[in-house]
């Protein structure tokens, strides 16, 4: 029945579906998986890097981008509509400067980006954004926000979430975790959450993985290759002990 309602963004089929956008749901599906995990001064953002070419320059292939100084995107799904929206939203961000002569709400940006995905929903002649994002930031009292939106032009808040390919994995890994973890709650401690989800469906090497940390009042930083590197080993030791005492401690109760 799909291929009679799918051929056009603006017709309804006739169980309330519009097929289009849930093909864009679908490209989101099939992007590399991206991470987000807010924390009480901090806000980490992992994502998984496709591998680049020997000679391909991989400074040129983001997929965490900053959107103004205190606020910042990754996305899943496809790139160049990523890099459509993401410059409309950087114009947005320096309009509203020059307008307000105050700096945007993580909100209102993230209400500005879910308003032209949904807009694309609804008009003659265009298709649905691939992509879904995840959008973090500051407000001016300190807030950390952490938001998502998707290709239909929906948008939610999240103490933590993933999109991408396998993200219900991750995502039930963040459930288990994130309030265990988050108690005692550092810079550290979320940036280790985020990779450690991430590495439930990433092959374990720093290579793959993008790790971005905004903190209150600083300026976004992206974590060098060494830093992942560090990060990635650690998790990997952490995981090796762990497995040892449960080991040690099986032994140890069938001797008994």
């Amino acid at each position: 029945m799909s291929s009679r309602y799918d051929r056009a963004i603006t017709v309804f089929s006739p169980d309330g579906h519009l097929f289009q956008v849930e093909y864009a749901l679908e490209a989101v599906r099939k992007g590399t998986t991206a991470v987000g995990v807010r924390g009480t001064d901090t806000i980490v953002l992992a994502v998984e890097k496709k591998s680049t070419a020997k000679l391909q320059e991989g400074r040129s292939v983001r997929k965490i981008c900053k959107l103004d100084s205190h606020i910042c995107l990754a996305f899943a799904g496809l790139t160049a509509d990523a890099r459509v929206l993401i410059n409309k939203a950087r114009v947005e961000c320096q309009s509203y400067r020059l307008t307000v002569e105050d700096a945007p709400s993580v909100d209102y940006i993230t209400r500005y980006i879910a308003s032209v995905q949904q807009k694309y929903t609804q008009s003659g002649g265009v298709r649905p954004f691939g992509i879904a994002n995840l959008i973090i930031g500051f407000d001016t009292d300190g807030t950390p926000r952490l938001f998502q939106t998707v290709p239909s032009g929906t948008f939610s808040e999240w103490k933590a979430n993933a999109i991408g390919r396998n993200h219900k994995t991750v995502l039930e890994f963040l459930e288990k975790k994130y309030p265990e973890v988050m108690e005692g709650e550092g810079a550290h401690d979320a940036t280790k959450l985020a990779v450690r989800a991430l590495l439930e469906v990433v092959e374990s090497s720093h290579k793959n993985i993008e790790v971005a940390v905004l903190r209150r009042g600083k300026e976004l930083e992206l974590l060098e290759e060494s830093q992942v590197e560090e990060l990635v080993k650690n998790i990997e030791d952490e995981k090796k002990a762990q497995e040892e005492s449960k080991r040690a401690q099986v032994q140890g109760g069938s001797q008994q």
